[in-house]
């Protein structure tokens, strides 16, 4: 029997319901539909403490990531990242990048960096490691695709995807989400995410 394939989505997004929940919900929902096992991780909900920028957690070798002294939520969440067959990984736009709830999960994953004292930069500890699938979601209040070219959005999203092992297989910037107070993701944004959501699995 094949082992049923496990996603993991970590969503950056401070508004419950708003446009990026939406989002990461039809991509994990069109996944259950094909016996995906998925789980759901908002980082508004998550203990997740800011970096100290110690170090420590680099001086320890191997591929595996390395221990932060912090005594918090993160360590169950990189187990839970180890544990995933794949990734969604999600925020919006704020002040041209990604927000501060995923800034701060994004600088603790330096566990996955290994970099001893007296060594002039970091090695990347999933680089010869098998890639995981990832896609990468993100909305902003311009055009999609200026927001795209724009802003440091999907680039720190895909830096986060690579530092953790992911290979970036899909990605979705939508765009105008700042006209009502309760926006809705529109019809072709809905209909991206049933197009994504396959990539995810081994066939893709």
């Amino acid at each position: 029997m094949n082992k049923q394939r496990k996603i993991l989505a970590i969503n950056g997004s401070y508004r419950a319901g708003g446009v990026t929940d939406q989002a990461v919900s039809g991509i994990l929902d069109n996944l259950k539909a094909l016996d995906v096992d998925v789980e759901h991780i908002k980082l508004r909900d998550y203990p997740v403490e800011f970096c100290m920028n110690c170090r420590e957690c680099m001086q320890q070798p191997g591929d595996s990531p390395g221990r932060c002294v912090l005594n918090d939520g993160m360590a169950d969440l990189v187990q839970k990242i180890e544990n995933a067959d794949g990734y969604v990984l999600a925020a919006p736009t704020n002040f041209s990048s990604v927000t501060a709830l995923f800034k701060r999960f994004s600088e603790r994953l330096a566990v996955y960096g290994y970099w001893p004292w007296g060594k002039p930069a970091p090695q990347f500890r999933k680089d010869k490691m098998p890639k995981k699938p990832a896609i990468i979601i993100s909305s902003c209040a311009a055009p999609g695709v200026l927001g795209k070219l724009t802003y440091g959005t999907n680039r720190n999203l895909k830096i986060a995807a690579k530092t953790i092992g992911g290979r970036v297989v899909g990605s979705m910037v939508t765009g105008l989400m700042s006209q009502e107070r309760a926006q809705q993701l529109p019809p072709q944004a809905q209909r991206r995410i049933k197009a994504l959501a396959p990539r995810l699995l081994p066939s893709h």
